[in-house]
């Protein structure tokens, strides 16, 4: 059995039944289990997207939206149980999404070479870089993951601290930094230098959005990058961070680093 279209839907039956499961009485971990629900669906419009721009053939689009269907899969008993979707803070939810699919078998039905690739995919598409020994199809659904994952992710975190400035005190989720005023000069450093954010250095909610700045750093395809020059993603999230020259010539370095991706086709 290969993905097509009817196992698909066997999948995503699987997948709702399964993340149903951890929905209670509790209505704060409901409504973040219910944003990864709709955070996964919106993964798996965006990777049809890219798979699409890219003219991956119909196995490897089905593939690429299993990958993004599954990505996610650990965060729920990880929520549920420990309250936050911080893995260093609780455990490995992309490590902990490869334990569950085999456990429950859900994958056994594809070939070997298929469940691979989703496992694989799985498994690396939170990790702060992919390793170099990945290749062929397993670094390829990787890369597209990392990149659909990234697109809504910036949605998300956009909407979220948009709608906390609006209203602090009401904000119905929690926040894993404090609100300070400034930011953390090594962070700043890092982008400015092009290079990807640890959370471990991550101080502030200001030096989350130097880290999502950080990613388009890490982005695969130039049509991730179109799609998140489209959306305007970038100066949404610059217009969160302190009015200062520094962070004027940094967003400006950000922007013309993206322009030049989609302008080359790098990716």
């Amino acid at each position: 059995m290969s993905v097509e279209s009817d196992s698909l839907d066997h999948f995503r039956r699987w997948f709702d039944a399964y993340t149903s499961r951890f929905f209670g009485d509790d209505e704060c971990i409901n409504a973040h289990l219910r944003m990864k629900q709709e955070h996964t669906e919106r993964t798996c419009a965006q990777i049809r997207g890219l798979a699409g721009h890219l003219a991956l053939d119909e196995r490897q689009q089905q593939i690429a939206e299993l990958v993004a269907l599954f990505h996610d899969i650990g965060r729920f008993p990880q929520y549920a149980q420990y309250r936050t979707f911080n893995d260093g803070k609780s455990l490995d939810h992309s490590h902990l999404g490869v334990e569950i699919l085999r456990q429950k078998g859900v994958l056994n039905v594809l070939p070997r070479d298929q469940r691979q690739w989703v496992e694989t995919a799985v498994e690396h598409h939170g990790r702060k870089v992919l390793p170099a020994h990945l290749n062929g199809q397993g670094l390829l659904f990787a890369q597209l993951i990392r990149d659909a994952d990234k697109l809504d992710i910036y949605r998300v975190v956009i909407q979220l601290y948009r709608r906390y400035r609006a209203d602090p005190e009401h904000f119905p989720w929690k926040l894993e930094l404090p609100d300070e005023p400034h930011y953390s000069p090594a962070v700043f450093e890092a982008v400015a230098r092009g290079q990807l954010i640890d959370h471990t250095m991550m101080q502030t909610l200001n030096d989350m959005i130097l880290c999502k700045l950080s990613w388009v750093y890490d982005m695969n395809f130039a049509a991730a990058l179109a799609r998140l020059r489209a959306e305007g993603f970038l100066e949404q999230l610059l217009s969160f961070l302190p009015a200062t020259p520094a962070i004027e010539r940094l967003g400006a370095q950000v922007l013309a680093y993206v322009e030049t991706r989609v302008h080359q086709g790098v990716g």
